[in-house]
């Protein structure tokens, strides 16, 4: 059998990188050393990193101070009472009261005041105009009180009805004196600003307890 001669064996040298890699194949290019990666391109629709803002000096103005709020119902304030109204005392007989008060309300409407404004009440007999108008009944003389477009006049038994007014006018114009008794605080209570009452002083005073 022929003998194949062995083919002489290439010792690489031990010394420094290979000149030409072994079987034909080229040497791989060397990669580059990866570095920091830059920041990468916001995707379309999609917002980029936030970067932090930075912090903000706030001076004394600027930072709100924090004050304790109190543990129980805030006060509340009492309303004020309301003011008695004025009161002024015309000196008439029983007989004369009637007509004392006619000529209070016509000063009254001279000095600027509304008729609407004015209450007249008696104790005794009624004043001619209320008794005109409950001759065509109750209804329409009530009707004209609702109204409040002119004076009003009502005897004691029905003044209750009767709403306040700035004005009250009270003619002591006879009468039991428990009428007058009950009317006067009444009229004092739907008084607004002024109460005139023409009467006895005497009698005045002592229902009212005022020194007029």
């Amino acid at each position: 059998m022929p003998l194949i001669p062995e083919e002489p064996q290439i010792h690489e040298s031990a010394q420094g990188p290979r000149a030409t890699p072994a079987s034909g194949r080229t040497a791989p290019t060397p990669r580059p050393v990866p570095g920091p990666r830059p920041a990468a391109h916001p995707r379309p629709g999609r917002p980029g990193p936030l970067r932090p803002s930075p912090p903000v000096q706030r001076t004394p103005r600027d930072v709100a101070v924090a004050r304790p709020e109190p543990s129980g119902p805030a006060p509340v304030a009492a309303a004020p009472a309301a003011a008695a109204p004025q009161i002024q005392l015309i000196p008439a007989s029983a007989e004369g009261a009637l007509d004392a008060a006619e000529e209070a309300v016509d000063l009254l409407l001279d000095t600027g005041r509304a008729p609407g404004e004015v209450l007249v009440i008696t104790t005794g007999e009624q004043h001619p105009w209320a008794a005109h108008e409950l001759s065509f009944g109750e209804a329409s003389y009530w009707a004209q009180h609702d109204a409040g477009d002119d004076v009003f006049y009502a005897d004691a038994a029905v003044a209750s009805r009767a709403a306040s007014r700035p004005v009250v006018v009270v003619a002591v114009n006879g009468g039991p004196a428990a009428v007058a008794a009950e009317t006067l605080p009444l009229a004092h209570a739907r008084a607004g600003s002024l109460l005139i009452v023409c009467g006895d002083p005497q009698q005045i005073n002592s229902v009212l307890g005022t020194g007029v």
